[in-house]
């Protein structure tokens, strides 16, 4: 480990002298034409401002997965952002167990180590706040590394790393260091994995200052906010749910990025807004067909930014219908859905109808049987039952 930060340092000096902010380095080739454009390219180092501006985001995404572009599974459009990102910028790296010759526990990573070597791609031992903290040293030196976590749960071992290092130095260094890290990985209830593989590290992470966190639902959004993360001046955390990786959409052949502090209109409507994110935005909108049949008409919202919360954008919805439903995989106790309804009551309690309800995961850790985790989850008939009661 000492070896592999010492060359990490030396890579991290050796390029932040010769590397330009500009994207134009020699690069080695990949497999896919990459059409970069200009509008997305890295625009300034503040860190006040949102990272993509709304007006510079490069796809419409309404359309984004209906008009050409190339179809792949959410894993695939993962692997694609890294490589798009690590072709136009030599300082972005990634770090973590198993990502080189293996390519990562779900295969994001796989061919990398091959495209751009073993030092840009690095394998380290089973030991996360350690290539964590190294991930942050990095970053202090000017590199961009993406610390990929084999399992969100496993996270924890580094929270003195993401809370006290990456949150908080820009501050307690009095501006002197960035920390431009992206943390990531696959976390969330699958299918028996057990209470210590089912963490919802959201909660967890959210009251740390200096920290941005977003989640991804479709291979769209997935390549889109890494892409944004990891051209962003903050330590973000980008949450991946373990039973959406072989998710396939169309995206866009083009260069975009989408919004680290948007969230994403998914169904318009007129009754009730449901916010929702990650996994639970599937059951929704199965759900969502069953209340059309009942002659409801929902609206459904993915908040994808889960700190800060797009409250623009809830707030037009909230206007518009006058009840919300949050739903959420999280915990209840001091989860997503406690937060955002809170901030929800404190400023639109005039724009309300109804109190807003929340659908959590049960305050339980995830059972192994099949049929008792199934339990501890908000399931599509629960989604049904709440939207009757709030639009009585």
């Amino acid at each position: 480990m000492a070896a592999a930060a010492a060359s990490l340092q030396a890579t991290a000096a050796a390029l932040h002298g010769a590397v330009s902010r500009s994207r134009s380095a020699a690069v080695p080739p990949v497999a896919r034409n990459l059409r970069v454009s200009a509008a997305v390219r890295r625009t300034g180092s503040s860190r006040a401002g949102p990272v993509v501006a709304r007006a510079a985001v490069a796809k419409d995404e309404a359309a984004s997965s209906t008009s050409g572009g190339h179809e792949v599974l959410m894993f695939e459009a993962l692997r694609e952002a890294m490589i798009e990102e690590m072709t136009l910028d030599p300082t972005v790296c990634m770090i973590g167990e198993d990502v080189g010759d293996y390519g990562g526990s779900y295969k994001v990573s796989k061919g990398l180590s091959e495209m751009f070597g073993d030092l840009r791609v690095l394998d380290t031992p089973i030991a996360e706040n350690s290539f964590t903290g190294m991930g942050v040293g990095a970053a202090m030196k000017g590199l961009r590394p993406v610390v990929e976590g084999m399992n969100m749960g496993f996270l924890l071992l580094a929270y003195n790393q993401i809370s006290n290092n990456c949150g908080m130095l820009h501050y307690t260094s009095g501006g002197q260091f960035k920390i431009p890290i992206v943390i990531r990985g696959p976390g969330g209830v699958g299918r028996q994995l057990g209470a210590e593989h089912s963490q919802r590290l959201e909660s967890y992470f959210q009251s740390i200052p200096g920290l941005q966190m977003v989640a991804c639902s479709t291979p769209y959004n997935a390549k889109g906010l890494l892409k944004a993360a990891i051209r962003s001046e903050n330590p973000v955390v980008l949450f991946e749910h373990v039973l959406l990786y072989n998710l396939k959409e169309r995206i866009p052949d083009e260069d975009y990025v989408c919004c680290l502090e948007e969230a994403e209109m998914v169904r318009q409507g007129s009754q009730v807004t449901i916010l929702t994110y990650s996994r639970m935005r599937y059951h929704v909108m199965q759900a969502v067909k069953t209340l059309v049949d009942k002659g409801y008409d929902p609206e459904v919202v993915d908040i994808r930014s889960l700190k800060p919360f797009d409250l623009h954008a809830i707030g037009n919805s909230v206007r518009k219908t006058h009840r919300v439903l949050i739903v959420e995989e999280c915990m209840r106790t001091g989860g997503i859905g406690a937060s955002l309804r809170s901030a929800i009551i404190d400023n639109f309690w005039d724009d309300l109808d109804a109190l807003p309800m929340c659908l959590s995961s049960q305050d339980v850790p995830t059972p192994y049987a099949a049929t008792l985790e199934d339990a501890t989850v908000v399931q599509p008939a629960q989604i049904v039952a709440a939207v009757e009661e709030i639009c009585r």
